[in-house]
């Protein structure tokens, strides 16, 4: 792809009006081009692979947009401009080559428009976004009109790109991954730091030197950088003095320094002093070559930001902006999207997220986020390329030990081939290796919130780290907090909440995947606030016992998971014949409430390993006898909150069911029984302990998975067909009842679905008979 002439390109983007087509238009950096080239009067098209919130922003300002690459699109284009990530194959790329019509590089287009403005181009490997944006902003407040493009959404600038006729300035950032910092002719220069990066394009640092160089031969003004980058330093420290007139004709010239450092460095020629980090906000002194300027309050926090700001206001300053406006301006500076960028804030929890992704980058954020004073620091971190993880493996390793806790992701690629034997885990083990104790592989992105949303507490910062899109894994975390702290609200000190509860801690089974919120209500008022924000946030809401009858799928529970437990809905009292018992009270209390009040009836209820709010749920049963064969009246609150009081003769009950109770939460329920000699509810109980014993395994389970069919119960037909003892991965028919499936350690519900399924089939074609579950099946697919 042969670049066109710059003088030419020139003109034709600055002076002349075209039709400009953009190739990979929805990225960040090709949208501003974008929209430099709308402002400039051109008719502007793009294309990509899928539309966006940027992309549909500058529909509304005029551009054509086109989703994937076709030729046709751009049929009309008399200039075609792409990204670097795409390839001599593009159909637009072909179909232009084919016209003979200029096809140029992102950076070129951007080169060739800042010629018409006086040019500062600001790069380094890290911290270029934030200080384009700093220096845009700091122009703007001092009233220079500036045109600026940055690689990042700005909301403070509006955007990430403007061209502002009226200004003579244009500050952008220099994208150095590409080798494209050649194509700029700036005034001004400032480097930030230079290191060993994007190892994917270059050979070896002398490849990257090659590039700063040639970029720095082509600055015609100062050149700014920072004196505690020793590669900057070396790059250049060395550049001449620049002559300057002073007076009028025939007076001589006096040089003033060509090159001009910053930083915290002694030597430094703008340099930094009592250095402050608060909250989030950098306060400190300014020196220039020994004299003081004056204190400046950066309103972002971190050291690595005062050096950004230092080179700013070096820049800022040779130029002639009095110091008063360049501390005004830095007052009430905000970071671009995606750096140090706050998503969540509250007392209880702060979730930042921050597009670092280089080893250098992720220790001065973890740095920033430490000074913060929260009590951990749990961190997402989201690798970028294969190639710079094969590369920096152990510089990662090495990165996060201000991080309490590391949940790594897989590499996202960005159009890179996998590199074998590569992976986050790559990063994991060196971290391990090197000694940090608390990092995690999770090899599926979509995951990684709920990892770390589980193990949240109050006072913690959660940071989201990488180029990719790890960020959606933050925002899903912070929306659901907001529902966390409404619950917390509601439940009180005394109640539990908690984020992606794994539901095979709460199921007699042991398998299941997450809750999304998990609620511990301890009385029927908090209950009835939980039911009411279910409504309010148009929120699934299931209410779950001892979980002894459940089994929920690895993908877990969308919404509100209630266990009403603890407080008001334990208690157990008689009155009488009667005994009063809330949802929370296991059955086998009731059973010995009654032998305490020499109560018979009750004692088959020994046998059933749940509580009452499940056993009235489903109408459980043993020994001949359901629970609603003994229950006076049910107190239970309305899909509204609302409180009501009915009699059994009052509800829709039936075998295994209760259809009144689907809408509707049991708080507590009256059992009436009759008197009995002790000797006999002694005898009962222990009749029925021993049944359970001899009929029914230790071993993990859920209960009767399968209702009666008929005159053959469900366990003696699967005896029949010969699948005791059967196996689906670690679910297993238990030996001892065939009704009852086990878990025997590691078992998936995929399995015990599996399982399940095969025996149904088994029945219907050797017996005719299909098998109803009794077992209760909820959730989500993994």
């Amino acid at each position: 792809m042969a670049p066109a002439p710059e003088a030419d390109l020139q003109k034709q983007l600055t002076q002349e009006r075209h039709r400009v087509h953009l190739i990979g238009v929805a990225g960040s950096g090709m949208s501003g081009i974008a929209a430099l080239l709308l402002e400039l009067g051109h008719q502007v098209s793009g294309s990509d692979k899928a539309r966006t919130s940027e992309t549909d922003r500058l529909q509304r300002l005029g551009l054509r947009f086109h989703v994937q690459h076709r030729a046709e699109d751009a049929a009309d284009a008399e200039i075609v401009v792409y990204s670097s990530a795409i390839k001599e194959d593009n159909p637009i790329v072909a179909a232009a080559r084919a016209r003979g019509i200029p096809i140029i590089r992102r950076a070129e287009a951007l080169a060739a428009i800042m010629l018409g403005k006086r040019g500062i181009v600001i790069a380094g490997m890290h911290g270029k976004t934030t200080t384009s944006a700093m220096a845009a902003h700091l122009f703007r407040e001092s009233g220079l009109n500036p045109s600026h493009y940055v690689g990042a959404e700005i909301p403070l600038l509006g955007s990430n790109a403007h061209w502002n006729p009226r200004g003579e300035y244009f500050v952008a950032e220099g994208d150095e991954s590409d080798g494209t910092l050649r194509f700029f002719r700036p005034e001004h220069a400032l480097i930030l730091n230079v290191e060993e990066e994007h190892l994917d394009f270059y050979a070896d640092m002398a490849a990257i030197d090659a590039v700063f160089h040639q970029l720095l031969d082509q600055t015609t003004g100062k050149i700014f950088y920072s004196a505690d980058d020793p590669h900057a330093v070396r790059l250049c420290g060395r550049r001449g003095d620049t002559p300057v007139a002073c007076g009028g004709a025939g007076e001589k010239s006096v040089a003033t320094p060509r090159a001009i450092s910053f930083g915290f460095a002694e030597h430094a020629d703008y340099r930094g002093v009592d250095i402050e980090l608060r909250d989030f906000a950098s306060v400190f002194c300014v020196m220039r070559r020994g004299e003081q300027l004056g204190e400046a309050v950066l309103n972002v926090s971190g050291r690595h930001n005062v050096s950004n700001a230092l080179g700013v206001i070096a820049l800022a300053t040779e130029i002639g902006v009095p110091f008063a406006k360049i501390a005004a301006s830095l007052g009430h500076f905000q970071h671009a999207r995606r750096r140090f960028e706050i998503k969540y804030a509250s007392e209880q929890y702060l979730l930042v997220d921050d597009y670092a992704h280089h080893p250098t980058e992720i220790r001065a954020t973890l740095a920033t986020a430490r000074s913060a004073g929260r009590n951990r620091v749990l961190t997402m971190f989201q690798p970028h390329r294969y190639s710079r993880t094969q590369a920096l493996r152990k510089e990662f390793g090495a990165a996060f030990a201000q991080s309490d806790r590391v949940f790594v992701s897989d590499v996202y690629p960005a159009s890179e081939a996998p590199i074998p034997g590569i992976s986050g885990q790559t990063i994991v083990d060196e971290m391990i290796a090197q000694g940090h104790r608390g990092a995690v592989y999770q090899p599926r992105l979509e995951r990684l919130h709920r990892e770390v949303g589980n193990i949240i507490e109050r006072g913690d910062m959660v940071l989201s780290l990488g180029a990719g899109n790890i960020h959606e894994q933050l925002s899903i975390l912070a929306a659901d907090l907001v529902i966390v702290e409404k619950l917390q609200a509601i439940a009180g000190a005394e109640g539990e909440v908690r984020l992606y509860e794994p539901m095979a801690k709460h199921t007699t089974l042991r398998v299941g995947g997450p809750a999304q919120f998990w609620v511990e209500p301890r009385s029927e008022a908090a209950f009835a606030e939980i039911i009411k924000l279910c409504r309010q946030e148009n929120l699934p809401l299931f209410v779950i016992g001892r979980g002894s009858n459940l089994l929920v799928r690895d993908g877990g529970i969308r919404g509100v998971v209630a266990h009403p437990s603890g407080g008001e809905f334990d208690r157990v009292e008689q009155n009488g014949a009667t005994i009063t018992a809330g949802v929370g009270a296991k059955l086998k209390q009731v059973a010995y409430a009654g032998k305490t009040a020499g109560i018979g009836g009750l004692e088959w209820m020994e046998g059933i390993p749940g509580e009452v709010g499940g056993s009235l749920r489903m109408n459980a049963g043993a020994m001949g006898y359901e629970t609603f064969d003994h229950v006076a009246e049910i107190r239970y609150l309305d899909s509204e909150g609302n409180p009501h009081t009915k009699t059994p003769a009052e509800l829709e009950i039936s075998y295994r069911s209760v259809a009144s109770l689907k809408r509707n939460y049991a708080v507590s329920a009256v059992f009436r029984g009759t008197p009995a000699p002790l000797e006999e509810i002694v005898r009962k109980l222990e009749a029925s302990q021993e049944k359970r014993r001899r009929t029914q395994p230790i071993a993990k389970s859920a209960g009767c998975i399968f209702k009666n069919p008929g005159p053959c119960p469900a366990g003696k037909l699967v005896d029949e067909l010969g699948l005791k003892n059967s196996s689906v991965g670690g679910a297993r028919v238990s030996e001892v009842h065939g009704n009852f499936l086990v878990n025997d350690g590691n078992a998936t519900a995929v399995e015990m679905i599996a399982l399940i399924d095969k025996i149904k089939a088994t029945a219907r074609e050797q017996r005719g008979i299909e098998l109803e579950t009794e077992v209760q099946i909820v959730g989500e697919s993994a």
